[in-house]
C-alpha cells in the first residue's frame, strides 16, 4: 500500500468516512494523517518531467496520479468544511484546495483535448477528473456570496448545475469512482440542500440513484440509511422509521451508523409529536455518540419540558437540571466549537437563573434549524398538529406574566407559526407573523437570528407568489443588514440558496468552474 496510490486512497477515504461519522479527535487526527501519507504516494508516482527526473510511468499512469493526488485535497477539504460552518474555516479550508481545484482545471482540460489518449483504464480517470469538478462546483456554488467574492479573487468560481451534471454523468458510468459521485449527489439531494439550503433537493432523482444499490444490498447500512432519509424528508415518517430500525438492525461493527439512525429517528417522533420516543432517541445519543453531548442533553431536556408535570415524573431528571448541564458539555472537535452546540448552550442560559425562564417551544425552534418545517410541510396533517402545539404555547405565554423575555418568545412562536401556515397555504396570515418579527426587532433582547430568518422566510414567500423583485430585496436585507447572530452562517447559505433561484433566470453571467465548451 505505500506504493500503491489506489490503495492509499482507498484506506484514506475509509478512514475519512469513518473519522466524519465518529467526530473522535483521534479519529480525525488519524484520518488527517493517513491522507496526508496518501498524498505523499500520489505525489511519488508523479513524474515531474520538467525537473528532468526518469520517467517510469506512462502518460496515463501520471494522469492517474495526479487525479488521486487532487482528490486527496479535496477529502480533506471535505473534512475541513463538516468540522465547522464557521465562516474563518470556509475561507481556510478553500485557500488550503486552491491546488486540488486547479489540477482538476488542467486534467479536464486534457479529458477534452483531441490529443487524450484513451486507455483501457481512461473511464477510470475521466471519473476522477467529473468527481473533483462536479464536488467542487457543487461545494463553492453552496457557499455565501460574501465568501464566494473572497474566492473568485483567487481564482475559485462554482456552478451548481454544471456540478450537479458532472457527478450525474461520474455516477452513470461504470468506474472506480462511479459509487463516489453517487453518495455525493445523495448527500446533496438529502442533506446538504436541506440543512445548507432551502430544501431543493431532487427526492426522485435520490431515488432513482439508490435502487441499485439498495437491490444489490438490501442488507447495506448506508443504503438503508439513505432510503430512511428520503422517505422522511418525503414526510412519510412511519416508513422513514422502519428504514432507520432496519439499518439500525443490519449491522453491529460501525455503531456511527446507528447514531445517525438514532438522531433521524429522534427527528422523525418530533416530527409526529411523540415527545417520549424523541427524548428515548436523543437519551442514547447523549449516552452513546461523541457528536455533541451539549446539543443532545439540550434536546432531552426540551422534550421534556413539551411534557406535564405528570407526564415528567417517570424520568429521572428534570428539564430545568438537564438545561443546567449544557454549558459545562461543551466541546471542541479539531478546536472548534460546533454552531449547533453554541445555540443550545445560548438558549439554556435561561435556565441558569434561580427562577429559571422557560422556553416556549425548544424541540420545535431546534427543529426550524435543522428545516424540518420543509419536511412536515408535505403533510397537512403533520403541519395542522405543529400549528395546534404553537397555539397552545401562545395561550401558555399569554397566561403568565410578561418578563424581559417576553417579546422573544413571542417573536419564536410567530417565526414558526408563519412558517406553518405558510406550508398551509394561508400565505397572508404568514406573512403577518413574518412581518410581525420584523416590527419587534428593536425590542429582541437575545434571539436576534429571528429577524434574518423571518426576512429570508418572508422573502422564500414572496418567491413562490411570484414577487420575484420584492423576494430579492427581502433576501439581500436579511443579507447585508445583520451580523453576529446565531447560526449566522447556516442562514446565509440557506440565503444564498434562495436568491439562487430568485435569479436563475438572470445567472447568465455566472460562470462555471469549466465550461464544457
Amino acid at each position: 500500500m505505500a506504493n500503491s496510490m489506489y490503495h492509499a486512497l482507498t484506506y484514506a477515504t475509509v478512514l475519512e468516512m469513518q473519522a466524519m461519522m465518529t467526530f473522535d479527535p483521534a479519529d480525525i487526527s488519524a484520518a488527517g494523517n493517513t491522507m496526508k501519507d496518501a498524498q505523499a504516494v500520489c505525489q511519488r508516482c508523479v513524474c515531474v518531467l520538467e525537473m528532468g527526473s526518469t520517467c517510469h510511468l506512462s502518460a496515463l499512469e501520471e494522469l492517474h496520479a495526479e487525479v488521486c493526488y487532487a482528490e486527496c485535497l479535496l477529502q480533506r477539504a471535505a473534512l475541513t468544511f463538516l468540522q465547522d460552518e464557521n465562516m474563518i474555516s470556509f475561507i481556510k479550508g478553500g485557500i488550503k484546495v486552491r491546488n486540488s481545484y486547479q489540477i482538476y482545471k488542467e486534467l479536464h482540460a486534457v479529458l477534452l483535448s483531441s490529443t487524450c489518449v484513451h486507455g483501457d483504464s481512461h473511464g477510470h480517470f475521466e471519473g476522477g477528473v467529473k468527481l473533483g469538478v462536479g464536488a467542487f462546483n457543487l461545494m463553492l456554488s453552496m457557499l455565501p456570496s460574501r465568501i464566494l467574492k473572497l474566492l473568485e479573487f483567487v481564482g475559485f468560481s462554482g456552478n451548481k448545475e454544471f456540478g450537479l451534471q458532472q457527478l450525474q454523468e461520474g455516477s452513470s458510468a461504470h468506474t472506480f469512482r462511479a459509487f463516489l459521485c453517487n453518495m455525493l449527489l445523495l448527500c446533496y439531494h438529502t442533506f446538504m440542500s436541506f440543512i445548507l439550503g432551502t430544501g431543493e433537493g431532487d427526492v426522485e432523482d435520490a431515488e432513482k440513484l439508490l435502487q441499485p444499490y439498495l437491490k444489490q444490498h438490501p442488507k447495506g447500512a448506508i443504503f438503508l440509511f439513505f432510503a430512511g432519509r428520503i422517505e422522511e424528508i418525503k414526510g412519510n415518517l412511519d416508513a422513514a422509521i422502519a428504514r432507520f430500525e432496519e439499518c439500525c438492525e443490519a449491522q453491529q461493527q460501525w455503531k456511527q451508523f446507528h447514531h445517525m439512525c438514532y438522531w433521524e429517528l429522534m427527528w422523525c417522533f418530533t416530527y409526529k409529536r411523540r415527545w417520549k420516543m424523541a427524548y428515548f432517541y436523543a437519551d442514547l445519543l447523549s449516552k452513546e455518540s461523541a457528536w455533541s453531548k451539549a446539543t443532545y442533553v439540550y434536546m432531552k431536556g426540551a422534550y421534556l419540558s413539551m411534557l406535564t408535570n405528570e407526564e415528567c415524573q417517570p424520568f429521572v431528571e428534570s428539564e430545568v437540571a438537564l438545561f443546567r448541564q449544557v454549558p459545562g458539555l461543551k466541546q471542541k472537535i479539531a478546536g472548534k466549537s460546533l454552531p449547533t452546540e453554541k445555540f443550545a448552550i445560548r438558549k439554556a442560559r435561561r435556565y441558569l437563573a434561580e427562577t429559571p425562564h422557560p422556553l416556549p417551544a425548544p424541540p420545535l425552534e431546534m427543529m426550524y434549524i435543522w428545516n424540518g418545517y420543509t419536511v412536515i410541510g408535505k403533510h397537512k396533517d403533520l403541519t395542522e398538529g405543529m400549528l395546534k402545539t404553537l397555539d397552545e404555547a401562545q395561550k401558555n405565554l399569554d397566561q403568565h406574566p410578561k418578563t424581559e423575555f417576553s417579546v422573544d418568545d413571542q417573536c419564536v412562536l410567530s417565526l414558526l407559526k408563519g412558517l406553518c401556515l405558510k406550508h398551509l397555504g394561508r400565505l397572508e396570515e404568514a406573512e403577518h407573523y413574518f412581518t410581525l418579527v420584523l416590527c419587534n426587532e428593536t425590542q429582541i433582547r437575545l434571539d436576534h437570528y429571528l429577524v434574518p430568518n423571518a426576512l429570508l422566510e418572508h422573502g422564500l414567500l414572496c418567491l413562490e407568489q411570484g414577487r420575484q423583485e420584492e423576494a430579492i430585496k427581502l433576501l439581500e436585507a436579511a443579507k447585508q443588514n445583520y451580523k453576529h447572530y446565531s447560526m449566522e452562517s447556516r442562514t446565509h447559505f440557506r440565503i444564498q440558496a434562495a436568491l439562487h433561484k430568485a435569479k436563475a433566470t438572470l445567472d447568465n453571467g455566472i460562470h462555471p468552474l469549466i465550461s464544457s465548451s
